[in-house]
């Protein structure tokens, strides 16, 4: 038969591992809490329009407790989701809703998730810079990483894998000038065009377009002096 003194350790140890599990609980709840509002803070921080991938919140806590997070945050439409571990903090029209991301933004994120460069290139970086009105349904980026394709909405954004060549100039506005010629052709580009980059692109930028035409096709080059040519002397 259990003693009195045999029962009252049983108790003991029953309320300890009850309060402990309790403490438990309670200890891992105030850190989803405290995940969640660092999440937050950074996603209102970066403001509306900011596209972003799990990966952009690695520093504040576990995968699985940042997957929640973001599952819980898509369930309160505090954020968006756009596709597989892909999604905006949505800018919102008073009178059209909420608004599709812009490409560079998403573009953006897919980058910085796989730590990779990108450019954009073809119709869309002839509409960029001004040399063309019409937006394309597909948009295309060049880039040292994978390929891959992503689809929101109505359009679908393309990480297009090329050569290193074709990757020297990315993230400057030499290369986008470099592509949207590239998609234009030599036979096609006329003087308008050069008329519209020399009064769009700043004096800095025409800097930069001076010192990067050494990595542009050599029928480009005489395109690219007319366009910079006020610059040279400073570049």
């Amino acid at each position: 038969m259990r003693t009195f003194d045999g029962l009252a350790a049983d108790f003991k140890l029953a309320f300890v591992m009850k309060t402990g599990h309790i403490s438990l609980q309670k200890s891992i709840v105030e850190n989803m809490q405290s995940i969640e509002y660092k999440i937050i803070s950074r996603i209102y921080g970066k403001g509306r329009g900011w596209c972003f991938t799990p990966k952009s919140f690695w520093d504040l806590g576990s995968a699985e407790s940042i997957r929640i997070t973001l599952f819980r945050l898509v369930r309160k439409h505090t954020i968006r989701r756009l596709a597989t571990g892909l999604y905006d903090y949505p800018r919102h029209h008073a009178q059209l809703g909420l608004l599709s991301p812009s490409p560079d933004d998403v573009a953006r994120a897919l980058s910085a998730k796989d730590a990779v460069r990108i450019q954009p290139s073809g119709a869309y970086a002839t509409n960029l810079l001004g040399l063309s009105e019409q937006v394309p349904a597909k948009i295309v980026y060049l880039t040292d990483g994978f390929s891959r394709r992503v689809k929101i909405g109505g359009r679908e954004i393309r990480l297009k894998h090329t050569t290193p060549r074709n990757m020297v100039t990315a993230g400057r506005i030499s290369g986008t000038v470099i592509q949207a010629f590239r998609f234009i052709g030599q036979d096609r580009l006329t003087d308008e065009h050069i008329a519209i980059l020399r009064k769009k692109l700043s004096p800095q930028e025409k800097r930069c377009l001076y010192k990067d035409r050494v990595h542009a096709p050599a029928w480009m080059h005489k395109h690219l002096l007319k366009i910079s040519e006020e610059t040279r002397s400073n570049a």
